[in-house]
C-alpha cells in the first residue's frame, strides 16, 4: 500500500491529493449490511434525470497521529460540519471504496463523491442504459472484475450493488451465460464444516449441476472470497429473490429433489463476465488530479456470451429452431 503526499487546503476543507497517483487502503473489514439498506433502496422516479457524479481524493489525517480525531474530522468535513450526517455519508463512501472507515489507516486515501443522497444508480459503474438488453424483460449481470452486479429491465438499469464472487485460486465463480433456476429463502450450505452451519438467505441458483447461487452472507470489503457462489448484501439479495424469474418445470419453481420434471422455460438470464481481480477490487482509476470511476463495458448482444452449461446450449438450439420457422 502506498501512502500519498498530503496537504490541507484550509482548516476545514477536504484533504486533496494532487502530487501523485495513489492506491486505496487495503485493510479488510465487513460491511454493516443493515446500516446501508436505505442507500441501496433509494430510487428516483426518472433514471434519465440523475446527475453525473464526479469524485475527489480525501486522506484520513490528523497532525497529532490520533486516528479517532482523524475520523471525526473526516466525518465533519464530508457532513458539511455535521458529524452525524458525515457518518451517514461515510457508509456510501465505504461502499464505493470497498473499504470501511474504521479500517482505513492514518494517511490512507479514500475517494469521495461530489454529490450525496442520490439514487444509488447515480454511482454505478454499469451503464444506465444497455441497448443490447432492450428486448429482455429482465437481465442480470455479475461482473467479477468490479465485484458488482447489475439488474436491467428492457435495457434500463433497475438496480446495482456489490458482490463477493468465488476465490479464483480455489473455487472461482464460473463465467458465461446462465439462467436463474430454483430459489429458496433459507438454506444450509453443503460445504459447511462438521459441527458448523453456514446459513444462506435469499438463495437463487443459476448453475444447477454445480450448485452455484447468489445469496446473502457476510460481506468482506476485499476481493473474491466465497466457495464459488456469489455473496450479496441482504437488501440486494432479497430484492433479487423477489425480482428475478425462476425456471418453470412440470414440478414448479422449487429446488429439484430426485428429479426436476420437464423443463418448460428458463428463468431470467444471468451473465457472469470479467476476470476476478488480484486482491481488492479497484473501482477507480487514480489519476494525478482526481479519480475516475471505471466504467463496465457490456457485450453488444447478451447471446454473444458463451453458454455456461448444457441447459443454455439446449435453449440456444430451441431458440434458433424457432427463429428459423
Amino acid at each position: 500500500m502506498r501512502r500519498c503526499i498530503r496537504f490541507l487546503l484550509g482548516s476545514l476543507s477536504v484533504l486533496v491529493l494532487a502530487a501523485s497517483m495513489c492506491s486505496p487502503a487495503v485493510a479488510q473489514g465487513y460491511f454493516n449490511q443493515y446500516a446501508i439498506e436505505d442507500i441501496l433502496s433509494r430510487q428516483a422516479k426518472d433514471l434519465g434525470n440523475l446527475p453525473e457524479v464526479y469524485y475527489e481524493y480525501a486522506i484520513l489525517y490528523d497532525q497529532s497521529g490520533n486516528s479517532v480525531i482523524a475520523r471525526n474530522r473526516f466525518y465533519t468535513r464530508i457532513g458539511d460540519g455535521n458529524t452525524k450526517l458525515g457518518r451517514e455519508r461515510a457508509q456510501l463512501i465505504e461502499l464505493l471504496n470497498r473499504q470501511t472507515i474504521e479500517n482505513t489507516g492514518l494517511g490512507d486515501t479514500l475517494v469521495v463523491p461530489t454529490k450525496y443522497g442520490l439514487d444509488f444508480r447515480a454511482y454505478s459503474p454499469f451503464p444506465r442504459y444497455y441497448p443490447g438488453a432492450h428486448n429482455f424483460e429482465k437481465l442480470f449481470i455479475i461482473h467479477k472484475t468490479v465485484q458488482a452486479f447489475a439488474a436491467y429491465e428492457y435495457g434500463k438499469l433497475a438496480r446495482w450493488g456489490v458482490v463477493n464472487t468465488g476465490d479464483p485460486d480455489s473455487s472461482a465463480t464460473p463465467s458465461g451465460r446462465f439462467n436463474f433456476n430454483w430459489k429458496q429463502k433459507k438454506r444450509i450450505s453443503t460445504l459447511s464444516p462438521p459441527g458448523e452451519e453456514w446459513k444462506m438467505r435469499w438463495v437463487f441458483n443459476f448453475h444447477a449441476s454445480r450448485g452455484i447461487h447468489v445469496h446473502q452472507y457476510s460481506m468482506p470489503t476485499g476481493g473474491p472470497t466465497s466457495h464459488g457462489c456469489v455473496r450479496l448484501i441482504d437488501a440486494d439479495a432479497k430484492w433479487i429473490y423477489d425480482w428475478a424469474e425462476p425456471w418453470k418445470t412440470t414440478r414448479g419453481h422449487m429446488r429439484p429433489s430426485s428429479g426436476r420434471g420437464k423443463l418448460l422455460e428458463p428463468g431470467t438470464m444471468v451473465l457472469v463476465l470479467g476476470q476476478g481481480p488480484e486482491g481488492t477490487p479497484q473501482p477507480f482509476k487514480y489519476k494525478k488530479r482526481y479519480p475516475i470511476l471505471k466504467r463496465v463495458e457490456l457485450p453488444e448482444n447478451p447471446y454473444d456470451v458463451p453458454p455456461g452449461t448444457d441447459q443454455q446450449r439446449i435453449w440456444d438450439r430451441l431458440r434458433k429452431q424457432r427463429a428459423s420457422r
